[in-house]
């Protein structure tokens, strides 16, 4: 484990006690059956224990393996919820931060189409207003999929969010430091002045098309209390259109799954878009993608497809490790789809009924 860190909730597997880089002789010299379990010293019969083998083996993973292949924190966590919009499940935000000099960020996918302006908030100290960098790279996805989630459950599009953000973070995050609290609150604060355009077919010659900030009010200055511990606001209001076509147009997804994924931006948006998608394929008829359509969907800023192809296929490994029940063969020119189950069964989703409009 040498340079990583161990974090609070990880529990470092037993290892036998190691001297000079060799683990101490106890058999006897004259040992003429070192298999043999009767004439074993105590270090060799430690490290044949299968625990300890496993332990050892555990204890060279890297932070994300472990998260890839372990639960969080609770048994109930595989039925805890996420939800992302179908056009965000099919096209993506940024991978890594344009720059501010980029105000405008645009994908198509299929008659899905999405357009992001970068946005300006008030200071309230200098009462200048200040312009936002547009929303990149796993934070902004990881907020989405749980506002929508609250907005959901509580049936509203004004959401009570001032411990259940925090503790979501510690959830997918592991940790909730003030520099992990204060990244998530920049990204949030990217996404609430961004202006975004949605639009997503309805039927064969009808196209819906929404044009508003997805977060319509909340505190973007966030204060500290007397303990020094960053607040996050009480409430944030979503759109009422937005909310309207997320109870249409919802994906539900584990939050365990998008927590084991949250160190890259590129697996978040895979999982998401199997997770819409396998379903809905003709059991007759599996789907073909081919790599030029995926690098177009997934790694525009590649270049070339030499430098695409590695990283996607290390992504797709790791959301195959969470989503088990996707059916995939990948080959030389792209990845066949074949019908799937979803993620998150029917009977895991319950949701209040739509809002009247």
């Amino acid at each position: 484990m040498s340079g990583q860190r161990l974090l609070p909730d990880e529990v470092q597997p037993w290892k036998p006690p190691v001297a000079s880089g060799k683990l101490p002789v106890m058999a006897d010299s004259v040992n003429d059956n070192p298999h043999d379990p009767a004439q074993q010293g105590m270090a060799d019969i430690l490290v044949s224990l299968p625990a300890v083998r496993a332990g050892r083996k555990a204890n060279g993973l890297s932070r994300i393996d472990r998260r890839l292949i372990e639960p969080i924190e609770t048994g109930q966590d595989n039925e805890r919820l996420a939800f992302q919009h179908t056009v965000f499940c099919q096209t993506s935000l940024p991978y890594r931060d344009p720059g501010d000099a980029v105000r405008e960020w645009q994908r198509e996918q299929g008659m899905v189409s999405l357009l992001v302006e970068a946005g300006q908030v008030r200071h309230p100290k200098t009462q200048q207003w200040v312009k936002v960098g547009l929303p990149w790279g796993t934070k902004p996805r990881l907020i989405l999929s749980h506002l929508n989630a609250e907005a959901l459950r509580q049936g509203s599009p004004v959401i009570e969010i001032e411990s259940s953000l925090s503790a979501f973070v510690k959830r997918v995050r592991g940790f909730n430091g003030g520099r992990e609290i204060h990244a998530f609150k920049e990204q949030l604060t990217r996404l609430s002045a961004a202006l975004i355009r949605m639009a997503v077919p309805r039927g064969e010659n009808h196209t819906h098309q929404i044009e508003s900030k997805v977060i319509t009010a909340f505190d973007l200055w966030l204060q500290k209390d007397a303990r020094q511990r960053v607040l996050w606001p009480a409430t944030i209001q979503l759109s009422l259109d937005y909310f309207a076509s997320l109870q249409e147009h919802a994906v539900p997804l584990h939050e365990a799954d998008l927590a084991a994924l949250a160190h890259s931006a590129m697996a978040l948006d895979l999982y998401a878009w199997l997770a819409q998608r396998l379903h809905r394929i003709d059991p007759r008829r599996p789907a073909f993608v081919q790599w030029p359509a995926l690098m177009q969907q997934f790694g525009p800023g590649y270049g070339r497809m030499s430098n695409f192809k590695g990283p996607f296929r290390t992504a797709l490994q790791q959301v195959l490790t969470r989503y088990d029940a996707a059916r995939i063969e990948v080959d030389d020119h792209g990845l066949r789809l074949l019908n799937s189950p979803p993620p998150v069964t029917k009977r895991l989703v319950m949701l209040p009924p739509k809002s009247p409009t």
